[in-house]
């Protein structure tokens, strides 16, 4: 039986526009580090959370053990990259099913009604205005968090490289997805080029490119502080049935501490990567061929 609170069905309504945000949940996780490195690491879809005020959105529990939800695995992955290399990490801490953080201001799948055969009771009928609540109290504050990190890596007059960290599902509606992990991305190869080099040398790795989505997104969380911002980045894609036990997280952990501090730490191969150049995007019109 579906657990739908008295809340969850305000936000059917689109009455939860005029609630307050509960005092006690904060957006995002900001994980401190040092910024010699260059390096910051992004998780959009680290956490499968709800403000309380949201109830269950109208699903059953164990909606929120799926993909639907959040990105399995990727808040430990992330978090453990963050004390092995000791560089600021960002994760947001409310699921995508509140609002996506990967997704731009006007992308109609912003706030999903349906999402992988769920229907999602507390967003059917919701309007523009708890949208925008969602966007003022959510999915802003995220963002504002990245932008001021850039920002303090600039003042300290270093070009940061983002990396942002996903899991995706090993099956995909009957069809057997073969990569272990894959990386997305769009006109600025800079540090894509390298890291993909690094992870297709391991023969026991599948990697993808441009696998098993594409980076070509416009308005998206790399399109918004990567591309948009001339920082070199790259999203990296790994396959969750590899990360759901803690061994599987740390040797992914392991193995991409072992790749970045190689890659970050040879001048010549990172050189490009060090100073803002705007690439542009296949997902403008105006840049597409």
């Amino acid at each position: 039986m579906k657990n739908i609170s008295a809340s969850s069905s305000l936000a059917s309504s689109g009455s939860l526009k005029t609630a307050d945000c509960s005092p006690q949940f904060k957006p995002y996780k900001h994980l401190e580090g040092e910024m010699k490195l260059g390096l910051l690491i992004l998780a959009d879809h680290a956490s499968a959370k709800l403000p309380s005020e949201y109830g269950s959105l109208g699903l059953a529990s164990e909606e929120f053990s799926r993909h639907i939800a959040y990105d399995i695995g990727i808040e430990a992955v992330a978090t453990g990259l963050h004390h092995a290399l000791n560089v600021p990490a960002l994760m947001s801490q409310f699921s995508r099913l509140l609002i996506d953080p990967n997704r731009g201001e006007d992308d109609p799948t912003l706030v999903m009604r349906i999402s992988d055969g769920a229907l999602i009771e507390g967003n059917a009928k919701i309007d523009e205005a708890e949208i925008e609540r969602r966007k003022s109290l959510y999915y802003r504050p995220y963002h504002q968090a990245i932008s001021d990190q850039i920002d303090q890596f600039l003042a300290a007059d270093i070009c940061p490289i983002i990396l942002s960290l996903h899991s995706f599902t090993d099956n995909w509606r009957g069809t057997l997805r073969p990569w272990h992990g894959g990386i997305l991305w769009d006109q600025d190869h800079r540090f894509v080029h390298p890291l993909l080099t690094a992870l297709q040398s391991e023969e026991s790795l599948h990697i993808g490119d441009n696998e098993p989505y594409t980076g070509m997104l416009k308005g998206d969380c790399m399109y918004r502080h990567g591309t948009s911002r001339g920082l070199a980045h790259a999203l990296l894609e790994i396959r969750q049935d590899l990360i759901t036990s803690s061994e599987g997280q740390n040797e992914w952990i392991e193995r991409m501490a072992r790749h970045l501090t190689a890659l970050l730490s040879d001048e010549e191969l990172i050189a490009p990567c060090r100073e803002p150049v705007y690439f542009g995007s296949y997902a403008d019109k105006s840049t597409k061929t």
